[in-house]
């Protein structure tokens, strides 16, 4: 490419064939693929993206700072579900600058890609610049809407250097659901570029009659300004610097503010936020550097992905494909990160009462008191051609709110709140017996009300998730396994939560429904020649006897009765369910087992947290400690010690990491705080808010730990740092300090 020569830019192509995340063989015909399933065609991994988010904006970019479109291509800048910069590249004199290195910073504040020139020839292809003269540091964050970029250029040879640069961008103004693959018929009105001196304006009129648009405003002002490239003229004096600023802006706004004031003004507030957000947390700190550095990064990755919505704290679900509110993440990732920070799940709490449903709407697989599985706010969802823009089509998302709701009570002694929230806890547990349980048997089932729902509408909501165990797909309305759990022990929580507000004869029948639960589901769930319970029932009432991951959940949710956890534990943690990375979501054995599968033999780092929580619960404390050391090994061979959404299921080999799945979310908010969550598993870790202790029992320390350090534990308006450290087989607990009334307790 020669000096002055501008670049077309590739314009995307949708497919109206997306691929199921399945992995399963054979499914090429229509009728086999999932509506809206996401396509992949490329892999996240193979582009080696680097994500930034805030609030209701993200973006992903390859390792040069670029966003490169193209078929298949996930990258660009989006907001509020619609892709507003679909390439951004920079050039030098035409060609792509050699990437040094490109790193987050530990708290995901901002992006830092270091570049430098290629050998740079003339119009008669003589060498003009040779390479690795001129230094370019693009320094890049999000806020409010807006993306920033500050372009650093040194010369560093010995004499001055003529070189232009080119900012290249283009805006599809894609909806999320067509970059995952989705194929529309018709599309809205792309206008015409507005260019002036030194900003153009990108805009596009949906079918929703909604214009959005992104304005890119350069400072100082270009030499030339195009539809498509911002072109810098620099002669660099040797050792001369010069920093040009960039500000994208997603918001259809007038800005007076210069992009090269606005950059330094939305960078002291960004960082100011993120310091923020730990203050209020508990904090770990360990005798392994490389393990206090996979905390340090879910700690950063969950306050990146917490959105502040009207309600409070809510961490939206993962980058790209989910990076909103959805109800079963937002949720679990609230019991995860309970015992340190209890204000997410009051977040999470009140902006799920306030979404909850009140009336059916079958195309939203709505009916009264059910909770949200997700929310959409782009023009697909705003036509209704995607069913998302609220979608209620999850059945465990319902009993996991009142679930979190006792939990949250039980952690904070916030009586107040439950109190305000009763109302919409009391309109979940109506929906649990009214709708979930469909047939009168005692069991919650899901079946999607329309052809454009998720099939299956548990947490594995893959089309080929629930099976028999000669692989035939279970039909429905299906009973999965933890969803009993589940309402088990929401039926626990509202018991307890109806004997503080003084209700003792409901507080009773619901303690009596949780009870008869108990015995319908070992009768029904358990299989002693599988060593475990079914995943599921289907609709007529036949088991899905396969041994998969779901069991686990029975043990977290405490409705197993003890007797049978030992044979649960035994199962999951054999050869062919424990690879060596984690539990699969599959056992090897079972028909459609595949490890590169979504949801049928692959390894989720939040599935395997929530199992290791139900090993400790029935005292398989030193199980649990196994899962958190083979989660932590496998952090070792990720990029920046950050957990994906999922690895594959192969079988751990040494000096090989895991193998990654193509179109993992990464970050993923219940994946990164798994380590968080297992941590307080091996540990025991409880509070009695009653009587003000900080309790651990029996705590366990996995092999790759001496010591962990807990500060700022809270406890009923106190707190307290805690040591725990390995004492030959034991673990000893040294309070550190104390601020107010608290007690430690160890009970071994």
């Amino acid at each position: 490419m020669k000096f002055g020569q501008e670049i077309d830019i590739p314009q995307p192509q949708h497919t109206d064939t997306p691929v199921a995340p399945s992995g399963l063989e054979g499914s090429s015909s229509a009728e086999q693929h999932e509506p809206f399933a996401i396509s992949a065609q490329a892999s996240l991994q193979d582009l080696g993206s680097l994500t930034l988010k805030h609030g209701d904006s993200f973006c992903v970019f390859d390792k040069s700072g670029d966003a490169i479109s193209g078929p298949g291509s996930a990258q660009g800048l989006y907001y509020r579900d619609t892709r507003h910069l679909s390439h951004f590249s920079v050039v030098i004199d035409g060609a792509r600058p050699l990437l040094l290195s490109s790193t987050l910073r530990d708290d995901n504040a901002t992006l830092t890609c270091d570049l430098t020139n290629p050998d740079l020839f003339d119009a008669a292809n003589g060498l003009r610049i040779e390479h690795d003269l001129i230094h370019l540091r693009r320094t890049r964050f999000l806020w409010n809407a807006r993306c920033f970029e500050r372009l650093s250029l040194q010369n560093f040879g010995d004499r001055p250097r003529l070189i232009e640069l080119g900012i290249i961008y283009a805006a599809d103004f894609a909806d999320l659901f067509e970059v995952r693959g989705s194929h529309r018929e018709r599309r809205g009105e792309t206008h015409s570029p507005e260019i002036g001196k030194s900003e153009t304006i990108l805009s596009y009129t949906g079918l929703d009659q909604r214009r959005r648009s992104t304005t890119l405003r350069f400072d100082p002002a270009p030499a030339k300004l195009s539809a498509n490239q911002a072109t810098y003229v620099l002669n660099l004096k040797p050792r001369q610097g010069r920093s040009l600023f960039v500000e994208i802006d997603c918001r259809d706004e007038e800005c007076a503010v210069q992009p090269y004031r606005a950059f330094f003004t939305a960078l002291r507030d960004a960082r100011r936020a993120l310091r923020a957000a730990p203050l209020r947390a508990a904090s770990v700190e360990t005798s392994n550097e490389i393990f206090n550095e996979t905390v340090r990064r879910s700690i950063a990755d969950l306050n990146m992905l917490i959105t502040d919505l009207p309600e409070g704290p809510y961490p939206y679900a993962g980058i790209p494909w989910f990076s909103t509110v959805f109800g079963r993440d937002g949720i679990i990732t609230a019991l995860e990160t309970l015992w340190l920070d209890p204000a997410i799940a009051r977040g999470v709490l009140a902006h799920l009462a306030v979404t909850q449903a009140t009336a059916i709407d079958a195309s939203a697989d709505a009916e009264p008191g059910k909770i949200l599985h997700e929310a959409r706010y782009g023009e697909m969802a705003e036509l209704g051609e995607v069913p998302f823009r609220r979608y209620y089509g999850s059945v465990d998302a319902t009993p996991l709110f009142v679930m979190l709701a006792g939990a949250y009570l039980e952690r904070t002694n916030d009586l107040e709140t439950v109190r305000r929230l009763w109302p919409h806890i009391e309109a979940a547990l109506e929906w649990i017996d009214r709708y979930g349980d469909r047939d009168g048997d005692g069991f919650v089932e899901y079946g999607r009300r329309t052809g454009e729902g998720l099939v299956n509408q548990g947490w594995k909501d893959s089309r080929d998730a629930i099976f028999h165990a000669d692989g035939s797909l279970a039909q429905g309305p299906i009973a999965v396994v933890e969803v009993q759990g589940y309402v088990y022990a929401a039926w626990q929580a509202a018991a307890e939560i109806l004997r503080r507000l003084d209700d003792p004869v409901r507080a009773m029948m619901f303690g009596k429904k949780a009870e008869g639960m108990r015995l319908r589901f070992d009768e029904r769930y358990f299989d002693e020649a599988l060593g475990s319970y079914v995943l599921a029932l289907d609709g007529d009432k036949r088991p899905c006897r396969v041994r998969a991951s779901n069991a686990g959940h029975a043990l977290f949710a405490g409705v197993a009765r003890p007797e049978r956890a030992a044979a649960v534990v035994r199962t999951l943690m054999g050869d062919s369910s424990f690879c060596g990375w984690g539990i699969r979501t599959v056992a090897s054995t079972e028909a459609r087992y595949n490890p590169m599968s979504y949801h049928n033999g692959s390894v989720w780092p939040h599935d395997n947290a929530l199992i290791a929580a139900g090993f400790a619960r029935f005292g398989f404390r030193r199980e649990a400690a196994r899962i958190l050391e083979s989660v932590f090994w496998a952090s070792n061979y990720v990029a920046l010690r950050r957990l994906p959404e999922l690895f594959c299921g192969f079988p751990r080999q040494q000096t090989r990491g895991p193998t990654f799945y193509p179109v993992a979310c990464t970050p993923q908010a219940w994946a990164a705080a798994a380590p968080l969550y297992l941590v307080q598993s091996c540990l025991g870790l409880t509070f009695d808010t009653g009587a003000g202790q900080i309790i651990f029992r029996e705590p366990v320390l996995p092999r790759f730990l001496d010591e962990i350090v807990l500060r700022g534990l809270s406890v009923s308006g106190g707190s307290a740092d805690v040591a725990l450290r390995r004492s030959n087989r034991h673990v000893v607990v040294d309070v550190l300090d104390r601020r107010g009334s608290v007690g430690v307790l160890t009970i071994n």
